[in-house]
C-alpha cells in the first residue's frame, strides 16, 4: 500500500510539470497570436468588410431574382399550354427561357457584367 501512495506523488508532480510546461506553452502562443493579429491589416473586398451585414440581403436578392425568372417563366408556358392546348411544350420551352432570364437577371445584379447593349463590350 506504501506503494501506491508513492506513485500517486510522482504522479502529482509529473501532472504538475506538465501543466506548468502547458501553461507556458499556451501563453507563448497567446503572444504569437496577438502579435500576428496586430500587424495583419483589416481585409476589405470591393463593397467593403467582410462582415459586411448587407451581403446578406445582396445574397437574397440575387436568389430571389433566379427563382422569380423561373416562376414567370412557368407561370406564362402554362398559360400557353391551357390556352393554346400544346399541353406540355409551352411550359417546357418558358421554363427554359425563365431559367435563362433569371441567369442573366443574376449576373447583371452581381455587377459580373456589363449593363450596357448586349454584345456592345462595354
Amino acid at each position: 500500500m506504501a506503494d501506491g501512495t508513492r506513485n500517486e506523488g510522482k504522479n502529482d508532480n509529473n501532472r504538475s510539470a506538465e501543466e506548468a510546461a502547458l501553461s507556458a506553452r499556451l501563453q507563448r502562443l497567446g503572444e504569437r497570436l496577438d502579435q500576428k493579429g496586430t500587424s495583419r491589416p483589416v481585409e476589405t473586398g470591393p463593397s467593403g468588410p467582410r462582415t459586411d451585414p448587407s451581403a446578406l440581403a445582396r445574397g437574397f436578392r440575387l436568389s430571389t431574382e433566379l427563382v422569380a425568372g423561373v416562376l414567370v417563366g412557368a407561370f406564362i408556358g402554362w398559360a400557353l399550354d391551357k390556352w393554346l392546348g400544346t399541353s406540355p411544350w409551352g411550359m417546357m420551352v418558358f421554363l427554359l427561357l425563365g431559367f435563362a432570364a433569371g441567369v442573366i437577371n443574376v449576373i447583371r445584379a452581381a455587377g459580373v457584367s456589363p449593363t450596357g447593349k448586349p454584345g456592345s463590350g462595354r
